[in-house]
C-alpha cells in the first residue's frame, strides 16, 4: 500500500513494504528527487536498514552458540509493515516480531519508522523497542537514493558532495567482494570539504566514511538544487551506486553499525558497533533530508 504525506513545500510518499519511501517531491515545480528505482541499476528507493547494515559473510551470524541466516542490509526493508498512524504531514509505519523474523533474528521487538514533514524537510526517525526478556543486539540505517543530476540538470559528474568538516575524509577499506576490512583509507577533500562525485569511484562497491561530521550536502554546479542530510547519531556514512555502471543516482546512507568482516562469521554479542538495548526500553535515532 502507498500512502502520501504533504505540506505547502514538499510532497512524499512511502510504501508499506518497508516502509520505503518511494518519492520526494519539490511542489513549486514538481521536481522528484528520490530514485525511482530502475532495475537495470538498482531496483531500491530508500531501504530502512535492520536489524543489521551491509553484508554477512555467507548471510550467517551467530548467537547463543546458534547459526541464523540473514539476507543483506536485514529483514525490515523486505516485510510489510503496519500503518500505526497517518497525519496529514506525518506517517508511522510498525513491524513487530513474530515467527518468521524469530527464525532469522532471535529477539521479540517492536520496530516504528516515522516519516514527519517540517518545511522543506523530512525527519526520518527509527524506534526500538525490547520486548524481550535479554538484552537486544542490533544496528539500524538508512539508505535512500537521490537522482543524480539533480533536477536532470546537467550531468552526473556536475554534482558534488560538501562535507561540513573540512579536511580529509577517513574510509573503512573495503575487501573485492565488498565486505570490511580492519584497514582504513584517507579520501582527499578538494578545498578540504569537497568530493566531486565519478561513476569509478563506485567500482570497489560503496565508500564507507568515518569521521566525516554530522551532515552532508548534495549540491551542482549547474542549479541551485540541493538535497541535504544531517544526521547526528549515526557512526558511519554510506555513498554508493551500482558499482561498474553509469547509474544516474547515487545513496547517501547514515549506519550505525558495519558489514561483517571479510572471510568472518559475526557472533552477533561482539560484532563491532552493534546497539545493546536492556529489556524493556527502547532506542531511537533521527537523520534528516531536506531538499531545494
Amino acid at each position: 500500500m502507498l500512502y502520501t504525506i504533504e505540506n505547502d513545500q514538499i510532497r512524499v510518499q512511502a510504501s508499506s513494504m518497508g516502509a520505503e519511501l518511494q518519492s520526494i517531491v519539490l511542489k513549486k515545480d514538481e521536481t522528484e528527487y528520490l530514485w525511482q528505482g530502475d532495475p537495470s541499476y538498482w531496483s531500491g528507493r530508500a531501504y530502512n536498514l535492520f536489524p543489521i547494515c551491509g553484508r554477512l559473510w555467507d548471510g550467517q551470524y551467530t548467537y547463543g552458540g546458534k547459526t541464523y541466516e540473514m539476507r543483506l542490509h536485514g529483514f525490515a526493508r523486505k516485510s510489510e509493515m503496519e500503518l500505526a498512524h497517518q497525519e496529514a504531514d506525518r506517517l508511522v509505519f510498525r513491524l513487530k516480531s513474530d515467527e518468521k523474523t524469530l527464525a532469522m533474528y532471535p529477539f521479540r521487538f517492536e520496530l516504528t519508522i516515522t516519516y514527519a514533514l517540517v518545511g522543506a524537510s523530512l525527519m526520518i526517525s527509527l524506534k526500538v523497542v525490547n520486548r524481550d526478556d535479554k538484552t537486544m543486539i542490533f544496528a539500524v540505517g538508512g539508505h535512500p537514493g537521490f537522482n543524480v543530476p539533480l533536477g536532470g540538470e546537467g550531468e552526473f559528474t556536475d554534482c558534488y558532495l560538501e562535507f561540513e568538516q573540512p579536511g580529509h575524509l577517513k574510509a573503512v577499506a573495503m575487501s573485492e567482494t565488498c565486505y570490511a576490512t580492519e584497514h582504513h583509507v584517507m579520501l582527499p577533500l578538494q578545498d578540504g570539504k569537497v568530493m566531486p562525485l565519478r561513476h569509478e569511484m563506485f567500482d570497489n562497491d560503496a565508500l564507507l566514511l568515518t569521521d566525516m561530521g554530522r551532515a552532508v550536502t548534495l549540491k551542482s554546479r549547474k542549479s541551485g538544487r540541493q538535497v541535504r542530510m544531517e544526521f547526528p547519531n549515526m557512526k558511519y556514512l554510506g555513498v554508493w551506486h551500482a558499482p561498474r555502471t553509469e547509474a544516474p543516482y547515487v545513496c547517501i546512507e547514515p549506519w550505525t553499525s558495519l558489514p561483517a568482516l571479510n572471510g568472518w562469521v559475526d557472533e552477533l554479542e561482539t560484532k563491532r558497533d552493534m546497539e545493546q538495548l536492556p529489556q524493556g526500553e527502547q532506542y531511537e535515532n533521527t537523520y534528516v533530508i531536506s531538499i531545494q
